[in-house]
Protein backbone atom coordinates (compact mmCIF):
# COMPACT_ATOMS: atom_id res chain seq x y z
CA UNK A 1 0.00 0.00 0.00
CA UNK A 2 2.74 2.52 1.08
CA UNK A 3 4.39 1.53 -2.56
CA UNK A 4 1.03 2.94 -4.48
CA UNK A 5 0.38 6.03 -2.53
CA UNK A 6 3.90 6.84 -2.70
CA UNK A 7 3.90 6.48 -6.98
CA UNK A 8 0.48 8.93 -6.57
CA UNK A 9 2.58 11.49 -4.47
CA UNK A 10 5.28 11.59 -7.26
CA UNK A 11 2.90 11.31 -10.18
CA UNK A 12 0.90 14.29 -8.12
CA UNK A 13 3.97 16.51 -7.21
CA UNK A 14 5.51 15.90 -11.00
CA UNK A 15 2.50 17.82 -12.65
CA UNK A 16 3.24 21.21 -11.42
CA UNK A 17 6.43 20.95 -13.05
CA UNK A 18 4.92 20.05 -15.99
CA UNK A 19 2.69 22.79 -16.28
CA UNK A 20 5.44 25.25 -15.58
CA UNK A 21 7.24 23.63 -18.67
CA UNK A 22 4.62 23.69 -21.04
CA UNK A 23 3.89 27.52 -20.09
CA UNK A 24 7.55 28.42 -20.59
CA UNK A 25 7.47 26.37 -24.13
CA UNK A 26 3.83 28.04 -25.14
CA UNK A 27 5.52 31.48 -23.91
CA UNK A 28 8.33 30.67 -26.11
CA UNK A 29 6.49 30.44 -29.04
CA UNK A 30 4.00 33.47 -28.92
CA UNK A 31 7.49 35.05 -28.38
CA UNK A 32 8.40 33.81 -31.61
CA UNK A 33 5.46 34.37 -33.09
CA UNK A 34 5.31 38.08 -32.25
CA UNK A 35 8.77 38.46 -33.52
CA UNK A 36 7.69 36.91 -37.33
CA UNK A 37 5.17 39.11 -36.97
CA UNK A 38 6.83 42.40 -36.64
CA UNK A 39 9.47 40.89 -39.71
CA UNK A 40 6.13 40.60 -41.17
CA UNK A 41 5.37 44.62 -40.93
CA UNK A 42 8.88 45.53 -42.07
CA UNK A 43 8.57 48.66 -44.16
CA UNK A 44 9.26 48.13 -48.33
CA UNK A 45 9.62 49.38 -51.29
CA UNK A 46 9.58 48.32 -54.76
CA UNK A 47 8.79 49.36 -58.10
CA UNK A 48 7.76 47.62 -61.37
CA UNK A 49 9.39 49.95 -63.52
CA UNK A 50 13.22 48.12 -62.01
CA UNK A 51 14.34 45.69 -59.90
CA UNK A 52 16.18 46.61 -56.74
CA UNK A 53 19.75 46.66 -58.37
CA UNK A 54 18.99 46.54 -61.48
CA UNK A 55 18.84 48.90 -64.32
CA UNK A 56 16.79 51.98 -64.73
CA UNK A 57 14.71 52.00 -67.70
CA UNK A 58 15.75 55.28 -70.44
CA UNK A 59 12.31 56.45 -70.25
CA UNK A 60 12.86 57.59 -66.20
CA UNK A 61 15.96 59.62 -67.33
CA UNK A 62 17.05 62.77 -69.05
CA UNK A 63 18.27 60.57 -72.44
CA UNK A 64 14.30 59.49 -72.55
CA UNK A 65 10.98 60.89 -71.75
CA UNK A 66 12.34 62.10 -67.96
CA UNK A 67 9.14 60.05 -66.19
CA UNK A 68 9.54 59.02 -62.35
CA UNK A 69 9.51 55.46 -61.92
CA UNK A 70 6.49 54.08 -60.20
CA UNK A 71 6.92 53.22 -56.80
CA UNK A 72 4.69 51.28 -53.82
CA UNK A 73 5.39 50.66 -50.41
CA UNK A 74 4.20 48.36 -47.74
CA UNK A 75 4.43 47.67 -44.09
CA UNK A 76 4.36 51.44 -42.93
CA UNK A 77 4.54 50.52 -39.11
CA UNK A 78 2.11 51.47 -36.39
CA UNK A 79 2.06 55.66 -35.57
CA UNK A 80 3.38 56.71 -38.80
CA UNK A 81 1.75 60.03 -39.53
CA UNK A 82 3.30 60.60 -42.95
CA UNK A 83 6.72 59.74 -45.65
CA UNK A 84 9.20 61.14 -47.14
CA UNK A 85 10.99 60.29 -49.77
CA UNK A 86 14.76 60.86 -51.14
CA UNK A 87 16.17 60.11 -54.58
CA UNK A 88 19.87 60.67 -54.81
CA UNK A 89 22.96 59.68 -56.68
CA UNK A 90 26.12 59.54 -54.34
CA UNK A 91 28.39 58.83 -57.68
CA UNK A 92 28.45 62.26 -58.90
CA UNK A 93 30.08 63.24 -60.71
CA UNK A 94 32.25 60.38 -61.89
CA UNK A 95 31.71 56.81 -60.05
CA UNK A 96 35.72 56.28 -60.27
CA UNK A 97 35.86 59.33 -58.04
CA UNK A 98 33.05 60.46 -56.64
CA UNK A 99 32.97 63.73 -55.17
CA UNK A 100 29.28 65.01 -54.33
CA UNK A 101 26.03 63.23 -53.69
CA UNK A 102 23.61 64.96 -56.57
CA UNK A 103 19.70 64.94 -55.60
CA UNK A 104 17.14 64.06 -57.74
CA UNK A 105 13.69 64.25 -56.04
CA UNK A 106 12.63 65.88 -52.85
CA UNK A 107 8.91 64.16 -51.37
CA UNK A 108 7.80 65.00 -47.81
CA UNK A 109 3.77 64.33 -46.18
CA UNK A 110 3.40 61.04 -48.04
CA UNK A 111 0.11 59.27 -46.53
CA UNK A 112 0.87 55.99 -46.20
CA UNK A 113 -2.50 54.52 -47.06
CA UNK A 114 -1.52 56.09 -50.29
CA UNK A 115 1.07 53.01 -51.05
CA UNK A 116 1.84 53.95 -54.36
CA UNK A 117 2.64 56.53 -56.98
CA UNK A 118 1.95 56.09 -60.30
CA UNK A 119 4.76 56.34 -63.36
CA UNK A 120 5.59 59.64 -64.57
CA UNK A 121 3.03 61.49 -61.46
CA UNK A 122 2.32 65.22 -61.95
CA UNK A 123 2.36 67.21 -58.75
CA UNK A 124 -1.17 68.18 -59.03
CA UNK A 125 -2.07 64.15 -58.82
CA UNK A 126 0.25 63.94 -55.94
CA UNK A 127 -2.06 62.54 -52.82
CA UNK A 128 -3.75 65.22 -51.36
CA UNK A 129 -1.13 67.17 -48.48
CA UNK A 130 1.91 65.89 -50.20
CA UNK A 131 4.90 68.56 -50.59
CA UNK A 132 7.62 68.31 -52.74
CA UNK A 133 11.22 69.79 -51.83
CA UNK A 134 13.99 70.89 -54.43
CA UNK A 135 16.26 68.53 -56.65
CA UNK A 136 20.22 69.72 -56.96
CA UNK A 137 18.42 71.40 -60.48
CA UNK A 138 16.70 73.99 -57.83
CA UNK A 139 13.37 72.50 -59.47
CA UNK A 140 10.81 71.22 -57.21
CA UNK A 141 9.89 68.00 -59.06
CA UNK A 142 11.06 64.63 -60.13
CA UNK A 143 14.87 65.14 -62.26
CA UNK A 144 15.46 61.47 -63.62
CA UNK A 145 19.41 60.42 -63.90
CA UNK A 146 21.62 61.87 -66.25
CA UNK A 147 25.21 60.53 -65.44
CA UNK A 148 27.79 62.61 -67.15
CA UNK A 149 30.08 59.47 -67.55
CA UNK A 150 30.40 56.00 -65.71
CA UNK A 151 27.61 54.05 -64.65
CA UNK A 152 26.14 55.86 -61.35
CA UNK A 153 23.88 53.94 -58.60
CA UNK A 154 20.67 56.19 -57.78
CA UNK A 155 19.03 55.64 -54.41
CA UNK A 156 15.30 55.75 -53.71
CA UNK A 157 15.34 56.04 -49.42
CA UNK A 158 11.76 55.80 -48.08
CA UNK A 159 11.01 57.13 -44.33
CA UNK A 160 8.59 56.35 -42.39
CA UNK A 161 7.77 59.58 -40.12
CA UNK A 162 6.03 59.68 -36.80
CA UNK A 163 5.48 63.46 -37.64
CA UNK A 164 3.90 66.14 -40.20
CA UNK A 165 6.41 68.40 -41.66
CA UNK A 166 4.97 72.00 -42.60
CA UNK A 167 2.90 72.53 -45.66
CA UNK A 168 3.49 74.38 -48.47
CA UNK A 169 7.56 74.06 -47.85
CA UNK A 170 10.04 73.26 -50.39
CA UNK A 171 13.09 71.93 -48.61
CA UNK A 172 16.70 70.87 -49.85
CA UNK A 173 17.39 67.15 -48.91
CA UNK A 174 19.77 68.30 -46.21
CA UNK A 175 16.96 70.58 -44.79
CA UNK A 176 14.45 67.89 -45.08
CA UNK A 177 16.98 65.68 -43.35
CA UNK A 178 17.08 67.52 -40.60
CA UNK A 179 13.67 68.15 -40.07
CA UNK A 180 12.88 64.16 -40.11
CA UNK A 181 15.62 63.31 -37.37
CA UNK A 182 14.73 62.05 -34.32
CA UNK A 183 10.75 61.13 -36.05
CA UNK A 184 11.89 58.58 -38.37
CA UNK A 185 9.90 55.10 -36.85
CA UNK A 186 11.36 52.77 -40.07
CA UNK A 187 13.29 52.99 -43.87
CA UNK A 188 13.58 51.32 -46.86
CA UNK A 189 15.65 51.47 -49.74
CA UNK A 190 15.36 50.73 -53.72
CA UNK A 191 18.37 51.09 -56.02
CA UNK A 192 18.62 51.69 -59.68
CA UNK A 193 21.59 51.89 -62.04
CA UNK A 194 22.05 54.01 -65.50
CA UNK A 195 24.94 54.50 -67.84
CA UNK A 196 24.26 57.07 -70.85
CA UNK A 197 23.70 55.43 -74.60
CA UNK A 198 26.01 57.89 -76.13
Amino acid sequence: MRSTVGQVLRRTSRTPVCLVSLLVILGGLAAISQTEGAVEMTLMLTSTSFENGAEIPRRHTCEGEDLSPSLAWAGAPEGTVGLALIVDDPDAPDPAAPKMTWVHWVVYNLPAAAGSLAEGIAFAELPAGTGVGLNDWQRAEYGGPCPPIGRHRYFFKLYALETRLPDGWQPTKVQLETAIKGHILASAELMGTYQKER
